[in-house]
C-alpha cells in the first residue's frame, strides 16, 4: 500500500507539468492531501501561481484550505503574497473569502487561531496576508 501512495504522489507530481488545465487542477488537489505536504510545497506553490489557467489556482487553493490546517492556509497565503498577476491574485483570495468552514463558529475560531499564528511567521509575505486578513476580520 506505501508503493501505490508513493506512486500517486508520483502520478501527482509528474501531472503538476501537464500541458492541460484540468490535469494540473487534479494534481493539485491531489498534492494538496498529501500526508508529506512538505515534501511537496514547492510544487503546489507553482500550482497556486499557475500562468496559464487560474482554475488550477483555484482548485489547488480549495484543497489546501479543505485541510482545515495551518500548514494549508500558510501555503495559500504564501502565494497570495507571491500573486504578481490579478487574477491570480482574486482567485486565492476569492478561495480564502469563500472558504465554507469559516462561516461556522468552529471555522471562524480555528482561522483566527490559525492567522494569529502565522501572523508571527518567518516569511514576511505569509505575515502580511495573515495581518491583512485579521485586520479585515476586526473591522466587520
Amino acid at each position: 500500500m506505501v508503493f501505490s501512495d508513493d506512486q500517486e504522489l508520483g502520478t501527482a507530481i509528474r501531472n503538476a507539468d501537464s500541458p492541460t488545465w484540468s490535469v494540473r487542477a487534479a494534481a493539485g488537489r491531489h498534492l494538496a492531501r498529501s500526508r508529506g505536504i512538505d515534501e511537496v510545497a514547492d510544487v503546489l506553490h507553482r500550482l497556486l501561481l499557475d500562468s496559464q489557467d487560474t482554475a488550477v489556482t483555484w482548485e489547488t487553493a480549495e484543497a489546501l484550505l479543505e485541510r482545515k490546517d495551518a500548514m494549508g492556509l500558510r501555503l495559500v497565503l504564501l502565494a497570495r503574497s507571491y500573486a504578481a498577476a490579478e487574477a491570480t491574485a482574486e482567485e486565492i483570495q476569492a478561495a480564502l473569502d469563500c472558504n465554507p468552514d469559516w462561516m461556522t463558529a468552529a471555522g471562524a475560531d480555528r482561522l483566527t487561531k490559525q492567522l494569529r499564528d502565522l501572523a508571527t511567521d518567518e516569511d514576511a509575505g505569509v505575515r502580511d496576508e495573515a495581518r491583512r486578513i485579521l485586520g479585515r476580520l476586526r473591522s466587520v
